[in-house]
């Protein structure tokens, strides 16, 4: 906890000094398996958001291009340097077997698509680049999944710190509950679809 609270300082002084670049640059670096979560850049910016200091809409321009920009370098380390190199210097950003592991077997088992589908799954969200581009998935579509998908959990974060106000500190104590229940709503549409699909 004392961690994230030394995290939260630094991405609120980030914001509130450069404003919309520093969400983008924040979100670049969280896109791009740098550990600053987008549990605190969001939804302070929907407090700055709530103060009339910012524009929603331009905020989440500046998180979801900045998400894009991160998912493409990932996607390009993944690429060029290959999961045992990933692996053996991923554990200095705090990336381990386990991570790749567990985004390996979502895109083994969705496809492309999973691209698209865990922008808005906790853990998954940030290391799927890394096997989409050691596995040369096409660099477009690898784009335009990142972008659309990342757009719904940009918008939850930043409405929350919205509603929430200077309360938006509160997120950081509810994360794993907002977590578990993003986790729980995707799957229940991965369910719906694929009964649909095979009907």
């Amino acid at each position: 906890m004392v961690l994230v609270e030394l995290l939260a300082g630094f991405i609120t002084s980030v914001i509130s000094q450069i404003g919309y670049v520093g969400v983008f640059i924040l979100m670049v670096l969280e896109s791009a398996l740098i550990p600053i979560p987008s549990e605190v850049i969001m939804p302070f910016s929907g407090f700055l958001v709530a103060t009339g200091e910012f524009n929603l809409f331009f905020v989440l321009v500046a998180g979801t291009v900045g998400n894009l920009v991160g998912s493409v370098i990932a996607y390009y380390i993944g690429s060029s340097i290959g999961r045992n190199l990933v692996l053996r210097y991923g554990k200095y950003v705090f990336i381990d077997e386990n991570h790749l592991n567990l985004a390996d077997r979502w895109f083994q088992k969705f496809g492309d698509k999973i691209v698209f589908i865990s922008r808005n799954l906790p853990a998954v969200r940030t290391y799927i680049s890394l096997p989409a581009g050691i596995s040369k998935m096409n660099i477009a579509k690898f784009s335009i999944y990142t972008l659309i998908g990342s757009i719904p959990w940009n918008f939850l974060l930043l409405y929350v710190g919205v509603i929430l106000r200077q309360n938006w500190e509160l997120i950081l104590r509810y994360t794993t509950i907002l977590d578990v229940i993003v986790v729980i709503s995707v799957l229940a549409f991965i369910v719906w679809f694929l009964k649909k699909r095979i009907k």
